[in-house]
């Protein structure tokens, strides 16, 4: 190519506008889906990521005083009065459930019988794990969203990125031209699919991972 044809060609792409707007601007319908999609489901996951997070730390701060309060040798009848009907945090939840069931025994008057005494121990342990599968079932709520956008983004992504370079394709075969003036605007937004549809996703399922560990 001479000198002339180059800098001619230079200046066609220097003049074409590569910023991330003007790329969505000028993608057609089904890019632009995608990528609203994408970014959605992005900023869905990072919510639920810091929610998790806060709620977390919050709890671990509730259970840390709960056992502080539980093991310093005062009586569970006022313990349990101190917390009340609803507790806020699962060992609060799992220790008020177990009081309730053994109150109820008592008020019964279950508890000064024979036969009561060998099944109100098993009764309390069934309590006890209704209200942890409870509270556990509370703390993982909305974790099906990270996993399913996790797997699901980078195909999202690369089905981006494929329409992209079918669009490429049919763009060169229309002008039949191969230049850079052509060619270079379509492959910068395949990349930018690209860039917006797997590595967001990448990003909600690998903090997931962190989550669960």
């Amino acid at each position: 190519m001479d000198p002339v044809q180059s800098t001619a060609l230079a200046g066609s792409v220097a003049q074409t506008d590569l910023s991330m707007i003007a790329l969505f601007l000028r993608a057609d319908i089904i890019v632009k889906f995608v990528m609203v999609a994408l970014m959605g489901a992005s900023f869905w996951c990072w919510a639920i990521i810091f929610d998790k997070i806060l709620r977390l730390r919050k709890l671990y701060t509730r259970a840390d005083q709960f056992e502080e309060t539980f093991w310093s040798g005062g009586s569970l009848e006022e313990l349990y009065d101190r917390i009340g009907p609803r507790a806020h945090d699962p060992m609060s939840s799992v220790f008020v459930a177990a009081m309730r069931e053994w109150r109820r025994s008592a008020a019964k008057g279950l508890a000064d019988r024979e036969m009561a005494k060998v099944s109100l121990p098993q009764r309390i342990d069934r309590v006890m794990h209704v209200t942890v599968g409870r509270e556990m079932e509370a703390l993982e709520r909305h974790l099906g969203v990270l996993a399913s956008v996790g797997s699901t983004a980078p195909f999202v992504g690369l089905f981006g990125t494929v329409w992209g370079i079918m669009n490429s394709f049919q763009a060169i075969a229309a002008t039949k031209n191969t230049s850079l003036a052509v060619v270079a605007p379509r492959h910068r937004r395949i990349a930018v699919r690209h860039r917006a549809g797997p590595g967001r996703g990448d990003s909600g399922g690998d903090r997931l991972q962190q989550d669960r560990r």
